[in-house]
């Protein structure tokens, strides 16, 4: 089941920034080799409870104002609220309840999702509590009070969000139909791919950036299975402001990514692979998705012999962390190399789920310990003791060893390897849990 999204939106300046970070905690840090995490930290996983979700920070909506950045922040904001599962509203009890809020209020009225209010700022409750009570004005709900520099209020808030999750045992959760999302930049031709892969134009196609504004699932039949492919293009380009741009491809794409089996990332071949492919790739990796990479426009390029190696290349170095994607080179406009895409698909989804028996992962392990012995450490070494997979989707398995510490990056990836060596994983990450256990 996808993780929930949820938007929190409101005026510049009302702590929004803050209370995303306060619930993101440490899951925000920056990690170098990690790819997708903008430095504006537009998401981040949170879990509550029982809950996990992904939240997604918003720039503060001035709904009148005509400021170029002002008009791309509460573009943005519209994205997130077109996005999102469940809506945080922020608002700020000390500047109190001002035209702006209401204007805010009604945008999202007619977003018809489930509103939470969140009155902030409110580091004494029995100081301010008279003055939360008139955020009832705003006809969206029971005002709740919060302080995110205190960290105060958080539990009953999240409560509150949690409670307009869908239920986990609804009968419409098992449907096990593969949903493959189209992820990439504007323009690079997803709702043309969706298209042909469906044989009518079920997606408007248009050579404007932007034209799919909501996500769309359209479900489709190829030789007797049935696949849903998401659509998420979601931008208008009203200005030429390359952060706030890369910025609204994140924000559609962590919420398609999240739905999905498999994840295509479409590049364009007469621009070759960018930074910004990237980022919205790193966040596929991220949430251990089956990812392919098709690089469309094929059509387009001039060809020699060394054309697909130069290219692949390429790509590979620029997505670095994630050597296992499979590259396909297509032209959505004449058709080539189309009719392959669902093999792929279905050779991605089986590697995706793969399970490799206990006894057969040990004895690789064994052999691999053999031909390169485990990093030591001011005389003491690194002892792998147990090896087993405890899940799929992404493949996640379990080292047991003696000191943590030991298990450097380096081989954790020389392990990586040899497994992929032996059942090929092509198309999917690998997860790799590191525990202690004391030598007998």
């Amino acid at each position: 089941m996808a993780k929930p999204v949820v938007a929190i939106v409101g005026r510049p300046n009302v702590g929004k920034s803050t209370l995303f970070n306060a619930l993101a905690g440490e899951r925000i840090s920056i990690v170098k080799d990690t790819p997708g995490v903008t430095r504006d930290r537009i998401y981040a996983d949170v879990t509550w409870l029982n809950y996990e979700f992904t939240m997604i920070d918003t720039g503060g909506i001035e709904p009148d104002s005509k400021d170029v950045i002002i008009s791309q922040m509460r573009e943005q904001a519209q994205i997130a609220i077109d996005t999102a599962d469940v809506i945080v509203f922020m608002t700020d009890v000390r500047q109190g309840l001002v035209d702006s809020d209401s204007k805010v209020a009604d945008m999202l009225r007619r977003s018809k999702k489930p509103v939470v209010l969140v009155v902030n700022k409110v580091d004494n409750f029995d100081k301010y509590m008279p003055d939360v009570y008139e955020f009832y004005n705003l006809g969206i709900g029971e005002p709740v009070p919060i302080s995110s520099s205190s960290m105060l209020g958080l539990g009953d808030m999240l409560d509150r969000v949690t409670s307009y999750f869908p239920a986990r045992d609804e009968d419409e959760e098992e449907d096990d139909t593969p949903r493959i999302a189209i992820i990439g930049k504007p323009n690079v031709g997803k709702s043309s791919l969706v298209n042909k892969l469906c044989g009518e134009n079920r997606v408007i196609v248009s050579n404007i950036a932007g034209t799919t504004r909501d996500a769309i699932d359209t479900r489709v039949k190829f030789h007797g299975r049935e696949y849903i492919f998401i659509d998420t293009a979601g931008l208008r380009r009203k200005s030429k402001i390359k952060e706030e741009l890369e910025r609204f491809s994140i924000i559609r794409a962590v919420a398609a990514v999240e739905k999905a089996d498999v994840v295509i990332i479409m590049i364009d071949a007469t621009e070759g692979v960018t930074e910004q492919d990237a980022k919205i790739a790193g966040i596929a990796h991220e949430r251990g998705k089956g990812i392919i990479i098709a690089v469309n426009k094929w059509d387009a390029i001039e060809k020699d012999n060394k054309t697909i190696k130069e290219h692949t290349d390429k790509i590979r170095q620029t997505l670095s962390f994630m050597p296992y994607a499979q590259i396909m080179f297509i032209s959505v406009k004449t058709g080539q190399r189309l009719n392959k895409i669902y093999e792929t698909i279905d050779a991605v989804i089986e590697n995706n789920s793969m399970r490799v028996g206990t006894g057969v992962l040990n004895e690789i392990f064994t052999e691999a310990v053999a031909l390169q012995q485990p990093p030591s450490d001011k005389g003491r070494r690194l002892k792998i003791f147990y090896t087993t997979q405890v899940a799929v989707k992404p493949p996640t398995f379990v080292i047991f060893v003696n000191d943590k510490e030991l298990m450097h990056f380096s081989y954790v990836r020389y392990l990586e390897n040899r497994i992929r060596d032996a059942f090929g994983f092509e198309g999917t990450s690998l997860k790799f849990i590191i525990r202690e256990r004391k030598e007998d």
